[in-house]
């Protein structure tokens, strides 16, 4: 059985498109690729790297949170980078948000949409 998660401050009267911001399916929480967004509005936040990688991971953290879980249990991540020579900076912000054991990832450089930097997806390993 799959539970769909949503952002808790997603509006409901904007969608963004054809997908959930995170599926529950046997213990585990797939993450859609969140970026700087403003759930209220649908809206991109664009900033600096830094900035949109704190907010990025805000949006993921929310959604975990409303899942039941935190970011300590994030198994995996793959993120996306507009400007690969980014990843020093990104780096640096991403590492913050992890203690203990770091999830696996993978990170490249992509084409992403209205101008932002960085797009990050998930998966979560709940406690059970």
């Amino acid at each position: 059985m799959k539970v769909k998660i949503s952002h808790p401050d997603r509006s409901n009267e904007f969608t963004t498109g054809a997908y959930s911001d995170g599926v529950l399916v046997d213990g585990f929480l797939f993450i859609s690729g969140q970026a700087a967004v403003d759930f209220k509005t649908s809206a991109f936040i664009l900033g600096t790297i830094e900035e949109e990688t704190h907010r990025t991971l805000q949006n993921i953290e929310a959604i975990i949170l409303e899942a039941g879980s935190s970011m300590q249990n994030i198994v995996k991540c793959a993120v996306h980078l507009s400007d690969i020579s980014d990843f020093d900076r990104f780096n640096q912000i991403y590492s913050q948000y992890f203690t203990g054991i770091k999830p696996a990832r993978t990170t490249v450089q992509s084409g992403l949409m209205k101008g932002i930097k960085i797009e990050i997806d998930c998966i979560v390993k709940l406690d059970m």
